[in-house]
């Protein structure tokens, strides 16, 4: 086996309706029925349909049973997967049409979430055609892409460039620097199927890890280079979240970066709240502190029909480069017109031009919101007050710490899939709404969503209680809670959250690696420990031929990255290219050896969210969610070949799961809404079972090559 092709429907314009990850999840419950019932009918089918995500709290069982009853007269008619299909598509329209009528907020929100991506399938040219420029711009003198690039913007190039994913990857590197170690790519002219996939798996791992949210994205649809999906990823890798330096079109939107704009807040404004607000409303309240200088009279809340007319465009433009405006731009009454001249001027500016006048009386979010981050970037017209710079010169090394844990949380909580962004952990989790979100995902009906109060919320006491509900439901859990109250929450006790999240998201590892072992072995035994995960590591490496071992997670020889690079040459001997290995004894090598370490863990699969310094510091939260991760996966893998009565059932269900990584494999995955806590993703990438099924390792030297015995 070189590698999947995904769940294929002889129907395309069926398929289009869904995405990979949903169409191998269906496939892998309706094959599970087929096993356990022996066919599938109108008999046995609306059980399954009412377990299925957002139908449960909308239709009854026995709704669907009429519903189908109405399209198949005979109950021992067998049901085939795409008729599956076809009429779980159509029981959401007639649920649509009931929502419609009721006005059910419950059925609209379903059918929104899991169908507007699935629907409008033709891309915004003027959006294509601005991240096509922007890579163009960015990665044209990159030495493996330059060959292929520049691409057309009236075309499909883009789409045919991503289905090797080396492009994604490195645009990625393009907007946050460092996060994906180029050794562990493979590059070459043509890569095998399962090639592909570890690229695109090591994407989507990445994309999360920079804050990009990728639930219901799989590497087949970047393979199958389905173009709204591919859209959406590129439009957040360009404009992910600015708390990581060296961000592209928003990398100086934070007060680390700019410190100046604390000039655009009054005095009253908290300095806590300020850090916290996420890099669209710090520009709009830039654009608005200038829009007031320069005598504009309204307040700009969005991107999109606050700046239809271009008017708020031309005084800017005025409060900035008084140079650069023209009269014209307040003359006239055409917002065309007005929209060109603009355009004009803020190429003068230096910003280059992504987006038409069109596109700025239609009031396209995204072109708009990148517009004014580019005059942002060439002019803020924020003094070079050196005062200001103060706020963030100086951290002790306790709080450098705490800005990695807030990261790699902040990571891990947007890619459980959440309705809420968090923009700042310490700030957002202060109404106790996240926390709450975030335990119902991790352990499904302990919330009491009847007793919680939904930002915004003005009245303190109120979020008193979500904070006194979170602390409940954590001793329920048998978290450590001492010292810790509600209030602490309330009061954003950094050190307090940092220790609640990390019981939390501990917990949720521990939890799958149960599961998944449970599943595996049809038992019910002890259940897995610190210490097991520990002994497992040193085990593999050890039946590896390797005399590698760690004492602790705190061990310091972890530092060198080696144990690590072992590891994971042990659940995947072809995975590390030992070439490009050091031997980590100075800083300059841990380094090396730490980035690489990270970037192999997602191209197998892994969801980690911590930084390299976290292995060099030996960080030991990081260390534990590292080694529970690699192991996670490696329990996933298929030990051996699956029999012939066997192969249906078990590719669907594996199958069903190989995307899921993209959705939050080997670190922290939250059951979907409607499904049971012990539906367990397999793994991400499709690795080969057995030396005599697979291609050869890749030859050229970004790829992989046996270790060294």
């Amino acid at each position: 086996m070189s590698g999947f092709v995904g769940v294929v429907v002889s129907d395309p314009s069926l398929q289009g309706h869904f995405t990979q990850v949903e169409l191998r999840s269906l496939k892998a419950k309706y094959v599970t029925l087929k096993r356990e019932s022996g066919h599938v009918t109108t008999n046995n089918l609306p059980g399954l349909m009412k377990k299925l995500k957002g139908l449960n709290e909308v239709v009854s069982e026995e709704e669907i049973a009429a519903f189908l009853s109405e399209v198949c007269p005979d109950s021992d008619q067998e049901i085939e997967f795409e008729q599956f299909l076809q009429e779980y598509l159509n029981l959401q329209e007639r649920v649509s049409s009931k929502a419609g009528a009721s006005g059910s907020k419950n059925s609209w929100s379903f059918l929104k979430s899991s169908t507007t991506t699935l629907i409008h399938h033709s891309p915004n040219q003027a959006e294509k055609s601005s991240y096509v420029a922007h890579i163009n711009a960015y990665l044209g003198n990159d030495p493996f892409l330059k060959k292929y690039l520049p691409i057309d913007p009236a075309g499909n190039d883009l789409f045919d460039l991503v289905r090797d994913g080396v492009v994604l990857c490195k645009l990625i590197n393009v907007a946050v620097p460092g996060t994906i170690d180029e050794r562990a790519i493979n590059k070459k002219r043509i890569l095998n199927p399962w090639e592909r996939n570890e690229n695109h798996t090591l994407c989507l791992n990445s994309a999360k890890a920079i804050g990009c949210t990728v639930v219901n994205l799989g590497a087949q649809d970047l393979v199958e280079g389905r173009t709204h999906l591919v859209l959406g990823l590129i439009s957040q890798i360009i404009k992910v979240n600015p708390e990581i330096p060296n961000i592209q079109l928003l990398a100086d939107l934070n007060l680390k970066r700019t410190p100046q704009l604390v000039e655009i807040f009054d005095d009253s404004k908290d300095i806590d709240e300020v850090l916290s607000l996420s890099p669209e409303k710090l520009l709009l309240q830039w654009m608005n502190y200038h829009l007031k200088k320069a005598g504009y009279k309204k307040i700009v809340t969005n991107f999109s029909s606050d700046i239809k007319d271009a008017e708020a465009y031309a005084y800017l433009i005025k409060s900035l480069a008084p140079e650069h405006s023209s009269i014209l731009a307040f003359d006239t009454k055409d917002p065309a017109v007005r929209a060109k001249v603009v355009l004009d001027q803020a190429e003068k500016l230096g910003c280059k031009r992504y987006l038409s006048p069109k596109d700025i009386t239609e009031g396209s979010p995204n072109l708009n919101l990148a517009f004014v981050a580019q005059i942002f970037q060439h002019r803020n017209g924020l003094s070079t007050d050196s005062r200001q710079v103060a706020l963030t010169q100086t951290s002790s090394r306790d709080e450098v710490i705490l800005s990695r844990e807030e990261r790699a949380f902040r990571m891990w909580i947007n890619s459980l899939g959440i309705a809420t962004y968090v923009n700042n952990v310490f700030e957002d989790v202060r109404n106790g709404w996240v926390l709450l979100e975030v335990l119902d995902k991790v352990c499904p009906g302990y919330v009491n969503w009847k007793l919680a109060t939904k930002p915004p919320i003005k009245m303190p006491f109120r979020k008193l209680e979500n904070c006194n509900q979170v602390i409940n439901i954590a001793k329920d859990l048998k978290f450590s809670m001492v010292n810790l109250a509600g209030n602490d929450i309330v009061q954003g006790n950094k050190k307090l959250i940092v220790a609640l999240l990390w019981q939390l998201m501990r917990f949720n590892i521990l939890q799958l690696l149960n599961k998944l072992r449970f599943h595996s072995q049809g038992s019910q035994g002890k259940e897995i420990t610190d210490a097991d995960i520990l002994s497992w590591a040193n085990n593999k490496v050890k039946v590896s031929g390797r005399n590698s071992r760690i004492e602790s997670f705190k061990d310091k020889n972890l530092s060198s990255g080696i144990f690590f690079l072992e590891l994971l040459s042990a659940v995947e001997p072809r995975v590390v290219n030992w070439k490009v290995v050091s031997k980590g004894v100075n800083d300059d090598e841990k380094k090396l050896n730490a980035t690489y370490i990270i970037s192999v863990a997602r191209k197998l699969g892994c969801s980690v969210f911590l930084l390299p310094e976290d292995i060099i510091d030996v960080n030991q939260k990081m260390i534990l969610t590292l080694t529970a991760s690699i192991m996670y996966w490696s329990l996933q893998k298929p030990q051996q070949p699956e029999t012939s009565e066997q192969s249906e059932s078990s590719y669907a269900a594996s199958d069903a799961a190989s995307d899921i990584a993209s959705e939050d494999s080997a670190s922290i995955i939250a059951p979907s809404e409607g499904e049971e806590v012990n539906s367990l993703p397999d793994r991400a990438s499709n690795m080969p079972t057995d030396d005599t099924s697979t291609s050869e390792a890749p030859a050229d030297d970004t790829s992989t090559s046996e270790a060294p015995a």
